[in-house]
């Protein structure tokens, strides 16, 4: 059973959603402002908020920002934004999924069961070396040549989809997917910016690779230092 904070203000969806969320397991709790949604997200420490956009005391984005700021509790946004500028945007500052209303109670139980299950880890799964740099799934955790590397969780889930597939060329189109769980398009943009953020915390760039290789037109490759690639 997952214990779940819903920060939504109508009334007319927030008390559905959370009949619903109770007959599938889970314990449910909601607030109605942002600020009380803070409070309660710090105070409760629940596994998963889900968090709607449009709040009446302030904007969503500026309480993911808050809540990204002082904990890593997992976070499913919830908007009637559909568009996928703004849906990257929610997802670069620190949200874990999104769904676009209106949606069901089934289709948010799967999105959270399926959220919880990533950010909890695969507690068989061992940690993944290329070379010297070490991606730990179960704590989240990477090293390079023994120097921990802090990442946020964008940039560790980009690194540990590549390493898990090392000396593959990975699409934009499938990290667009797969990491960013939106379709292809116009925000293919945010994987070269990501890219250029993990590069640098490597301690390399685009132009003097050591494990991130740029092939022009079709995606990213990370190798070991001195495969001869």
């Amino acid at each position: 059973m997952a214990r779940l904070l819903l920060i939504e203000d109508d009334l007319t969806i927030r008390t559905p959603l959370i009949r619903a969320l109770r007959e599938r397991g889970h314990a449910v709790a909601a607030a109605s402002t942002a600020m009380s949604g803070l409070r309660d997200a710090l105070d409760d420490r629940p596994d998963l908020v889900v968090l709607d956009l449009g709040l009446p005391d302030l904007d969503g984005r500026e309480l993911l920002r808050m809540l990204r700021a002082v904990s890593s509790v997992p976070v499913i946004v919830a908007t009637a934004r559909d568009d996928e500028t703004e849906i990257v945007r929610m997802l670069d500052a620190g949200a874990d999924d999104y769904l676009v209303k209106p949606f069901t109670a089934a289709q948010l139980d799967a999105r959270a069961r399926a959220v919880l299950r990533r950010s909890a880890g695969d507690p068989g799964a061992t940690a993944l070396v290329v070379g010297g740099l070490r991606v730990d799934p179960r704590s989240r955790q990477v090293s390079l040549d023994g120097v921990p590397v802090e990442l946020t969780p964008r940039e560790f889930d980009l690194l540990h989809h590549l390493a898990a597939r090392p000396g593959q060329v990975v699409t934009k189109r499938e990290l667009l997917t797969e990491v960013w769980r939106i379709p292809y398009g116009g925000a293919d943009k945010t994987v070269d910016v990501h890219l250029s953020w993990l590069r640098r915390k490597l301690g390399e760039s685009a132009q003097e690779p050591r494990y991130l290789h740029t092939v022009r037109g079709v995606g990213v490759r990370l190798d070991a230092p001195g495969t001869g690639r």
